[in-house]
């Protein structure tokens, strides 16, 4: 059972989007947040009548901005015949139920826009039960507003005496019930999101057990994350230009130039303000980002805010403690500009990065995919050497798992000694220092 916030879902056909910005905000991050919003309600398929942003001095508690400036944007909406009011901002219920009461139009902010984008995208059981969670933790102080019309429906209390529980309205007692049950469920849920991360946490030891390293793929939404997975491994993993395509984690392997495995794994996209509480329901997911041995970022090149998106990526790898993991970043969708702004918006990136390794590619023409195999082996260099080895014959079990284990790049034979030139993890190198050459 989920719950949602309000009692019609009937699709909005003339949103109204605001965003209410703050003396601290930059105009042209508040300005790029609600172009965002845009792209977010339009993937949700609601119509849209007009956005704008809307400046206050200081927040108030009731509506985040003043009377005054509430006022106007009710009549805007009834100007425009408007049928739902969503605003780019966080609101608490307190506010979401002043805008609703003010407005008289159903009422969304940031938070439920992308909770129900994450709602759509859902496909495995994990990910269903993870939006389910972060839904119902929305949903649950919202509830006393879920159920008011019963009490109108049914005339108030009931008559009942003594202030227990027949003293309350139908609605009263139905928010009670609503929350034992979503209580009931939050609690499967995450016992169930336990199992999950128990399963995921054996099969990661398995691969460590192997010697086998690890690299997720993170970045914004839509920056090609999926694509890129799919153009190294052929995994055929949904890759489509919406925005959270992926909610799921996909780990293919590949074998990098100098013979070693990698395991890449795909994750969900980060946003700009994503809500804590997904962040929260995904964290068994994005363990992954956490537990690797590198991340790969996927940056959208072609898009304005492109160091933008790199920033928040960053800030949410913090928030997840992985903030200090070694890095390739991948400037993506080249093939979408022209020379002179692919050469600008890298300078650009390449600045944000510093030192780290960043690298400009086009996941749709596979164009820079060498360069990125490159810069893995790269990163892994610590865990292998090359060496020559000579092996006596009588011990050709070693050249199986040299084969098996490693890159053989050489094989002579010389009398009843077979000489191996082989790329070898160190753990198993230093096992063979009898034989090196």
């Amino acid at each position: 059972m989920s719950f949602d916030v309000r009692e019609t879902l009937v699709k909005p056909e003339h949103a109204l989007l605001v965003g209410i910005g703050m003396p601290s905000e930059e105009r042209r991050e508040r300005e790029a947040l609600l172009a965002e919003l845009r792209d977010l309600v339009s993937n949700l398929g609601y119509g849209i009548v007009e956005s704008r942003v809307v400046w206050t001095r200081e927040m108030q508690a009731k509506y985040l901005c003043g009377v005054g400036k509430a006022e106007e944007i009710r009549e805007l909406a009834q100007q425009l015949g408007a049928d739902c009011l969503i605003l780019d901002n966080l609101l608490s219920p307190g506010q979401q139920r002043e805008w609703e009461k003010l407005t008289e139009l159903p009422v969304m902010d940031r938070e439920e826009v992308i909770l129900d984008i994450f709602a759509q995208r859902a496909r495995t059981r994990e990910a269903v039960m993870q939006v389910d969670l972060a839904r119902m933790q929305y949903a649950l102080p919202r509830m006393a507003g879920m159920w008011k019309h019963l009490d109108r429906q049914r005339g108030g209390s009931g008559g009942g005496k003594g202030g227990g529980a027949a003293a309350r309205g139908e609605g009263e007692k139905q928010i009670e019930v609503d929350r034992r049950i979503a209580h009931e469920r939050i609690i499967a849920i995450r016992n169930e999101l336990e199992n999950v991360r128990k399963q995921r946490n054996t099969q990661r030891k398995e691969r460590t057990r192997q010697g086998i390293p690890t690299a997720a793929i993170v970045g914004y939404t839509n920056a090609g994350k999926s694509s890129l997975l799919n153009m190294l491994t052929d995994a055929r993993v949904l890759a489509q230009d919406i925005l959270f395509a992926t909610l799921d984690t996909t780990s293919r392997k590949l074998e990098l130039p100098d013979g070693q495995p990698l395991v890449l794994t795909d994750t969900v996209g980060f946003i700009r303000n994503l809500p804590h509480r997904l962040v929260e329901a995904f964290k068994s997911t994005l363990e992954e980002a956490v537990l690797a041995d590198f991340l790969i970022q996927v940056v959208d090149l072609s898009d304005p805010d492109a160091q933008r998106h790199y920033e928040t990526t960053c800030e949410v790898l913090a928030e997840l403690g992985a903030g200090e993991k070694p890095m390739i970043v991948v400037g993506n969708k080249v093939d979408l500009l022209t020379p002179a702004a692919s050469e600008l918006a890298m300078q650009k990136l390449a600045a944000a990065v510093g030192k780290g390794v960043c690298l400009r590619m086009s996941v749709a023409q596979n164009e820079g995919s060498q360069e990125l195999l490159d810069a893995c082996v790269e990163m892994l260099s610590h865990r292998v050497e090359t060496q020559t080895y000579r092996i006596p014959q009588s011990e050709s079990r070693i050249v199986a798992i040299m084969h098996r284990d490693g890159k053989v790049l050489s094989t002579e034979y010389e009398g009843n000694d077979v000489v191996v030139r082989a790329i070898l993890p160190r753990e198993f190198a230093a096992r063979l220092e009898i034989y090196k050459v």
